[in-house]
């Protein structure tokens, strides 16, 4: 029986500016951004674990550039764990969709682009449909669900052959070279 996992120890720091916060596990520093729509600034708010607070007040000179950066940051992370390139695009494209839409934080599965590209083109070659409106198909379905899809006897042999298809251009190998000299 698998030992029952150790709660993470929670301190309680009272801070220099008078707060109280409380700092989870190991770690040591706690970040906050602060928006004053009104004034038209921003913070970023810094409280460690030694008690001490930081404020950081956004120059305007340099707000577009901390935009730039963060959008950098967030679109970057979209594709942590994400090794297809064409399946990265797919999570970017998702992504920039759903913040468009003002939608900053939704949950997203784990790996949740992981072989949708394949999927994409494998449903736009069975269904003779647009890569736009595959897109949009796909854009609702859980990763179950598109897993169930790829390995439908419809699919599965669309699948299989478009991954074929990728493995042979991403080898280095000449294999129809190497097979002709057999």
């Amino acid at each position: 029986m698998a030992e029952a996992k150790e709660k993470a120890v929670v301190e309680s720091v009272t801070l220099s500016d008078g707060r109280t916060v409380e700092f989870v596990g190991k770690r040591k520093m706690l970040k906050e951004t602060i928006i004053d729509d009104k004034h038209g600034h921003v913070d970023v708010r810094l409280d460690f674990r030694n008690g001490e607070t930081r404020t950081f007040r956004i120059p305007h000179g340099l707000f577009h550039k901390f935009a730039g950066h963060g959008a950098e940051q967030k679109l970057g992370d979209e594709t942590a764990g994400v090794e297809d390139v064409e399946d990265m695009v797919l999570a970017i494209d998702d992504l920039i969709d759903r913040l468009s839409k003002g939608e900053w934080s939704t949950k997203r599965e784990s790996s949740g682009a992981a072989g949708t590209s394949v999927l994409l083109r494998a449903l736009v070659e069975y269904s003779g449909k647009t890569t736009e409106q595959i897109k949009e198909f796909l854009s609702g379905k859980s990763q179950a669900e598109k897993l169930a899809l790829r390995n439908s006897p419809q699919l599965k042999p669309i699948v299989e052959k478009l991954e074929a298809e990728k493995a042979a251009k991403g080898s280095k190998v000449d294999t129809e070279s190497l097979l002709a000299s057999l």
